[in-house]
């Protein structure tokens, strides 16, 4: 009888562990992607202020 009990203990246990762990790598790669989403983010922001500055450049110098 305590063969039996701590097989089903260690099969539960075995199981949550591995829900849990599914759970994390879950967490992990959404907030990978959220992170290169905000870096995508950034770098589009940089490279539209470059523009914007190259543009307000070439008017002072028309100007």
């Amino acid at each position: 009888m305590v063969k039996v009990a701590t097989y089903f203990a260690m099969t539960l246990g075995a199981f949550v562990f591995w829900q849990s762990m599914d759970k994390v790598h879950v967490w992990i790669a959404l907030r990978q992607d959220e992170k290169q989403e905000r870096l995508e983010r950034e770098l589009e922001i940089k490279r539209v202020r470059e523009e914007l500055l190259q543009q307000a450049k070439q008017r002072e110098t028309q100007a």
